[in-house]
This record gives structure tokens, C-alpha cells and sequence, in this order.
């Protein structure tokens, strides 16, 4: 049948933001429908005929879709089977040099629809390195194809990638602009949506680490409110885990465990264990902020750092995984090691997003202010400020302002101590 079946198939179910599970619903496994959207399966004509029903077509133009396999159609296929078996691997850098020659033998073919596939799913692989600049570029191409324009599915994808690029770079204005764009393109969407879900994701994200906790919450109200007794159990997983974030950084611990506990019972490491580590990532991360100190914050600490160690995982994952790890030392009281571990992450800021360097340098001062090293702690305190304001995090920027000013006034004090003495 050719790659162009499946091709179209998956842009279809795109553009009206289905899940593979929401179009396969009660007759096709979500795994069946990646067979068919891959080309690693043709459809009988009972397939065709529901499909189409269910996409809103008529039969025929899915029997259109079928084509002879050509000499490039062979090589598509092929290099899109490579990309996506290295992405089950997790080896993201050969996944994007696959699926980027995938897109390149698509575009020589004039076919828009498999281009704009592989080309995301190369952006997707540039993300997972922590290559932020680079996903941008790919992503920017993207958003400026007529497609994105032709298609609110399309567009609300592009949107939601750059959000989530720019919040990787610490640029979290930018972040909040494309993900308004992408909530605004959702506009025609049918509700419940995951591409709803995920804008909102997107935007609730980028406020919240903006430091906009009240805008950031009434778009959790917003998104809880696209679910319902129907929706499916991970993605509502999913929404309570956010809303359980925005809860802790509001101070709202009650709310914030409960949500989090409800996430903690829909997700599951053997549905997705990469999500499953994201979250207990988060979860950890948000009680620590809030100085939340109990043996479930440890837990998460610690269910995070053993996904971690399956999925692997970019430097950057473990950067934020180690980071955890030295706020819970400092929290506990162990000073000595919080100090060492924050120096080795400190090291290698440099691929960590520039509001999660701030933070680096933010606990290091501190830390290193409770050891005594009260010059030294400056240092890193008025970097933390350098790095927040550059982010645009503008609360945690007198966060860090507050503890320079709380040093520098004990050190007048101890002078003029001094002085009388």
C-alpha cells in the first residue's frame, strides 16, 4: 500500500487531536494503529471503511490514499523504521539523523504530510538532547510551512515545541507567548482534546516557572475542567500532576498531595516509564521548594533517580535529578554534602535552563552561607540574580536579592560590632 496511507492517517487523526488510543477507542490497540500509521500494517477494507467513519471521511479518499511503492517510498520507509526504532532505544541523536534523512526523501518526493512528520519527530529527538536552539530552528520551519496554517492540530504541535524549547532555555517570556498561541489555536477543538491538554500544559508550565502562580492556576481550573469520567486514566494522571505542581508552588500543600496522590495512582512505570520518572522528577522537586521535608519527598527522590537510571536520560535530566538531591541535603541539615554535590552541578550549568542555574546557584549561596562562608556565598547569590533576571523569573530574583541583602546586613552589623568593641 505504500507509506502513504499510513502517513495521511496519522496527519488526519493529528489535525483533529486524537491520541492513537482515542482513534482505535474500543476495536483497535493504540500499538495497531502505529503499525498502520508506520506502514507496518495494511488495512483490510472493514479497517478502511470504520476508520474513515470515524475520521469523518468518506471510505474512498483512504482507498486514495493508497500508492505504489516507489524507489523513494521504499527508502522512506525504511529510514522512518530506523528513526523510530533508535527513538525505542532512546537513542535520540541517531532517531534525528534518521528521521531528518526520512524528511529529506519526503520533501524530494512532494510529500508535505510525511515531511512535516519526520521533521517534528526530529525536532522531538533534538528536544530530548536538551538541544534547544537547534529543536527551535527545525520546529521555526515548521510553523512556517502552510500546513501549520491549514491545520489548528498542526499549528497548536509547532507552538507548543517552541514553548517548551524556550522554557528549556530559561526563556520564559518567549515560552508564555507560544504557548498562549497554541492555547488560542485550540480554539476549534473538540473538548478533552490532547492537544488542548497539552497546550495548557504548555502554558500552565511557563507561567508557573514565571512566577504568574495566579494565571498559572486558573488555567489548571481550566484544563481539570476538559475532564471527565470518560477521559483516559494516564492522561488524567497527567492533569492532576500539574495541578498538583501549580498547588505546592502556591503554598496549597493540601491540595497539592492530593492531586499529586491522585497522579501517583493513574500513572504507572509500566505504561510509561519515562513519564513516571518525570513526575516523581516534579513531584520531589515542587515539595522540596515548598521545604516540604517527610519520607514521601524522599521516595520520590529516590523513584526518580532509579527511572532515571533505566530510561538514561540527557545530561540534563541528571543534573536536575542531582539538584534534587542536594536540596533534600540541605533541607535535612547535611551541609557538608549539599555544598559538594551543588558544586559538582554548578560545574556544568551550562546545560541546565538559565532559571535552573539561578536555582543552582541560589541553594549554593545559601548553602554555603549556613556553612559560614558568608564572601563566598555572595558570589554565587548575586549570580543566582544575573541568571534569574535574565530568565525573566522575576520573584525569584528578589528571592536571591533578599538573601545578598540578608548577608551584606550582617556583615554591617558584625563591622559595627567590631568598631564599638
Amino acid at each position: 500500500m505504500g507509506n502513504g496511507f499510513g502517513e495521511k492517517l496519522r496527519a488526519e487523526r493529528l489535525e483533529r487531536g486524537l491520541t492513537q488510543a482515542e482513534l482505535g477507542r474500543d476495536l483497535y490497540s493504540p500499538s495497531y494503529i502505529s503499525l498502520l500509521e508506520t506502514g507496518r500494517r495494511e488495512p483490510t477494507a472493514d479497517v478502511i471503511e470504520e476508520l474513515a467513519h470515524r475520521l469523518e471521511l468518506a471510505p474512498k479518499a483512504l482507498e486514495a490514499w493508497s500508492q505504489p511503492v516507489s524507489i523513494s517510498d521504499a527508502e522512506y520507509v525504511l529510514a522512518g523504521l530506523y528513526a523510530r526504532q533508535a527513538w525505542d532505544l532512546r537513542d535520540y541523536p541517531v532517531a534525528a539523523a534518521h528521521a531528518a534523512a526520512a524528511a529529506k526523501i519526503a520533501l524530494e518526493a512532494k510529500n508535505t504530510s510525511a515531511w512535516w512528520n519526520m521533521t517534528y519527530m526530529q525536532a522531538e529527538c533534538l528536544i530530548k538532547q536538551g538541544l534547544w536552539q537547534e529543536c527551535k530552528d527545525v520546529v521555526q520551519n515548521l510553523l512556517e510551512h502552510p500546513m501549520a496554517a491549514e491545520s489548528a492540530g498542526l499549528g497548536v504541535r509547532a507552538e507548543q515545541m517552541l514553548a517548551a524549547a524556550s522554557q528549556g532555555q530559561g526563556q520564559l517570556t518567549a515560552a508564555v507567548e507560544h504557548a498562549q498561541e497554541a492555547v488560542r489555536l485550540c480554539a476549534g477543538l473538540p473538548k478533552g482534546s490532547t492537544m488542548i491538554i497539552g497546550a495548557l500544559r504548555a502554558l500552565i508550565g511557563a507561567l508557573a516557572e514565571s512566577g504568574r502562580l495566579d494565571e498559572a492556576w486558573e488555567y489548571c481550573q481550566a484544563m481539570n475542567a476538559q475532564m471527565d469520567d470518560h477521559s483516559m486514566s494516564q492522561l488524567a494522571g497527567e492533569v492532576a500532576w500539574v495541578i498538583g505542581n501549580v498547588a505546592f508552588m502556591r503554598h496549597d500543600y493540601a491540595e497539592g498531595i492530593k492531586y499529586h496522590e491522585r497522579a501517583g495512582r493513574l500513572l504507572s512505570p509500566a505504561n510509561d516509564i519515562d513519564l513516571w520518572a518525570r513526575f516523581n522528577k516534579a513531584s520531589a522537586a515542587v515539595r522540596l521548594s515548598s521545604g516540604i521535608v517527610e519520607p514521601e519527598t524522599l521516595s520520590s527522590i529516590e523513584r526518580a533517580e532509579l527511572a532515571l537510571s533505566i530510561v538514561g536520560g540527557n545530561r540534563t535530566d541528571q543534573l536536575e535529578v542531582a539538584f534534587i538531591r542536594a536540596r533534600w541535603l540541605y533541607l535535612t541539615g547535611d551541609i557538608v554534602a549539599a555544598v559538594q554535590k551543588l558544586r559538582e552541578i554548578h560545574a556544568e550549568r551550562q546545560v541546565l535552563a538559565r532559571h535552573t542555574a539561578g536555582e543552582v546557584s541560589l541553594l549554593l549561596g545559601k548553602a554555603l552561607k549556613a556553612a559560614g562562608e558568608s564572601a563566598e556565598a555572595l558570589v554565587y547569590l548575586e549570580e543566582a540574580q544575573k541568571e534569574f533576571s535574565a530568565a525573566g523569573a522575576s520573584d525569584r530574583v528578589q528571592q536571591a536579592l533578599d538573601a545578598v541583602l540578608e548577608i551584606r546586613l550582617a556583615q554591617r552589623r558584625a563591622e559595627a560590632a567590631s568598631t564599638e568593641a
